[in-house]
């Protein structure tokens, strides 16, 4: 089992930080290697052809280890998850019928579906009651989607309370209906374990900078063969065929390169932002997502027990995530009281809807969580 991590990041004894969900800090190894980035910018002579792509294979590799996926050139760099979502929208292939989405989903997996005109949203609403919501959600997900289904387009949780979303089933009922499966992944993978050979998604889209601990401005997507012949929404000279010959660059080509990497952003080459990626990937595959579950779910157990004895609302343990959770208040605790309490005790979590969104990682140890209960119980006394 995973002990503490906090020795890995510059993080302050005196804040107690449960927003990774909101930005992941950054670990002294990544830090590190955005600095060696920097510096080899000061002799761009030492740069060569070769460095434009190498390092984009190891972050394709390292994200093929991480979701379990056989083919790493169906991973390409991407600046953002609205970046990534945009090219799944623009490129399904059924062109008109409904997008399958949730309710209270994060904008980024909303506005790409807005813009394409052709595709009416229908939204999922949230169970009321939160005793068996996660499933009940899920069979209403499944019931939605029919021959009309042009997509279904959810992360595998939701975003402000870690409710986890039944993809199995649900890729089930999208291939009897001949429909996508587009996930979201910026707010699980690198902290929740997902194996694409169980699910085989359409496409996954994650941003960089929150579990997989990266950079801001830099991500991953997978493609699948469904997009294979599709159009990506920019134009760059580096998603072309023959791209790593520099001196025919002129020779102007209309082909792409094969499959997903055609989906590839412009100057994806990073010479900052991608070696930080890969220092992150790469340390988060050797804690291994399974592992951080486990330790945060140990970490939360008993403030967890203490919150729902003292009529805090939180979902069932089998129906959410551990490591991003929400808290909802009894109903005679104000939710002005409990910012205040959690300002005084230096607790940084975040407000979601009703919720109150707490996601730890590795680096959180048992005091934090005890300042965070003990301001939640400060509100619940005043």
């Amino acid at each position: 089992m995973l002990t503490c991590q906090r020795d890995k990041f510059q993080l302050q004894g005196k804040i107690s930080y449960l927003n990774c969900a909101y930005m992941s800090p950054m670990m002294k190894k990544v830090e590190k290697a955005g600095i060696n980035g920097i510096m080899a910018k000061r002799k761009p002579y030492k740069i060569m052809a070769e460095d434009f792509f190498k390092d984009g294979e190891t972050a394709r590799l390292l994200f093929s280890q991480l979701i379990n996926s056989p083919d790493t050139n169906r991973n390409v760099l991407i600046p953002s998850a609205s970046y990534g979502l945009a090219n799944v929208a623009k490129n399904l292939p059924k062109k008109k019928g409904e997008i399958v989405v949730v309710e209270g989903q994060f904008p980024s997996n909303i506005y790409p579906w807005m813009s394409e005109k052709a595709y009416k949203l229908v939204t999922i609403a949230r169970p009321k009651d939160l005793q068996n919501g996660g499933k009940k959600w899920n069979e209403d997900i499944l019931m939605a989607i029919n021959q009309n289904t042009a997509a279904v387009a959810i992360g595998h949780v939701h975003w402000a309370d870690g409710t986890l979303f039944d993809l199995r089933a649900i890729r089930e009922a999208t291939r009897k209906h001949h429909a996508a499966l587009v996930i979201d992944g910026t707010q699980s993978v690198g902290a929740l374990p997902f194996d694409w050979q169980q699910i085989q998604p359409d496409a996954l889209i994650c941003a960089g900078y929150k579990w997989l601990m990266g950079p801001y401005g830099l991500g991953m997507a997978y493609y699948g063969e469904m997009f294979d012949q599709g159009t990506p929404i920019e134009n760059n000279w580096i998603n072309r065929k023959d791209a790593e010959n520099f001196a025919g660059l002129v020779n102007y080509k209309e082909q792409y390169l094969e499959g997903s990497l055609r989906y590839e952003v412009g100057e994806h080459s990073n010479f900052i932002l991608l070696p930080m990626l890969i220092a992150a990937m790469k340390q988060i595959i050797k804690w291994d997502p399974a592992s951080i579950q486990d330790y945060c779910e140990a970490l939360m157990k008993d403030s967890l027990h203490t919150l729902r004895e003292n009529g805090f609302r939180i979902a069932d343990d089998d129906q959410r995530a551990h490591h991003l959770f929400g808290i909802r208040l009894p109903k005679n605790v104000n939710m002005e009281t409990v910012q205040k309490q959690l300002k005084a005790k230096k607790v940084n979590v975040s407000l979601r809807g009703d919720a109150i969104r707490v996601s730890p990682h590795v680096y959180n140890q048992p005091k934090d969580v005890n300042r965070l209960t003990g301001a939640l119980m400060a509100a619940l006394h005043q």
